[in-house]
């Protein structure tokens, strides 16, 4: 009696051990091995791949969106991602990123403005270094993008904006061409702006008035 307990005890051990050394080996298989990027225009591949570098060897099976999104919530330039598994050990990483628009130069606080209207933080890249620049607060530019948007004001055209204490703005173009807005009914004036651009002696003029209502004065 004694015998056939210790012989199913034995084999009780030996099957425990093949069955963790089994499930070991095919897990090793799907640890994660590699890290694809895509879709990301302005955020280095690296830098990415460094915020995601604890995923290196973690279980396929076992992947947790949570982490990915806490490192990922880490760079402002990022909106949103979309992670896919690629077995055995691969995932692939879809980057959504908030695309700058302008810079807002508020004092001596520097910020990237985004298409989707967020002020985020502003770091040296030539691929953005010609965008036009906001002498201005965040929420007062946001307000007024929404009349930019409105009346489709070419903001490619633009190198500056001036936001003064009446809270009335100035535009400068890249044509050294200054808009200078009222404080009321800027919508009719970028409106005229845009109308006056396809006339032929428009380039001639360097400075368009609106302050005084219902006028316009070109010098």
């Amino acid at each position: 009696m004694k015998k056939r307990i210790l012989f199913a005890s034995v084999l009780l051990l030996l099957l425990s051990t093949y069955n963790i050394q089994k499930s070991t080996n095919l897990n090793f298989g799907l640890n994660i091995e590699k890290i694809y990027i895509e879709n990301n225009k302005f955020i280095d591949e690296k830098n990415i791949k460094k915020k995601l570098s604890f995923l290196y060897e973690t279980n396929l099976f076992l992947l947790n969106k949570k982490n990915i999104k806490l490192k990922l919530d880490e760079v402002d330039l990022i909106d949103s991602f979309e992670v896919k598994k690629i077995f055995p050990n691969k995932i692939k990483i879809k980057i959504y990123e908030n695309i700058p628009i302008a810079i807002i130069q508020n004092k001596a606080e520097k910020k990237f403005y985004t298409k989707n209207d967020k002020a985020i933080k502003f770091f040296e890249i030539d691929e953005l270094s010609n965008l036009p620049i906001v002498f201005g607060d965040h929420k007062s530019f946001s307000d007024f993008y929404k009349i930019l948007k409105k009346v489709n004001f070419p903001l490619s055209e633009i190198k500056k904006f001036y936001l003064f204490e009446s809270k009335r703005w100035d535009i400068v173009t890249k044509n050294n061409q200054t808009i200078k807005l009222p404080i009321k009914n800027s919508e009719i004036s970028l409106q005229n702006f845009i109308d006056l651009k396809d006339q032929i002696n428009f380039g001639k003029y360097k400075i368009f008035d609106y302050r005084i209502n219902n006028q316009i004065i070109l010098k």
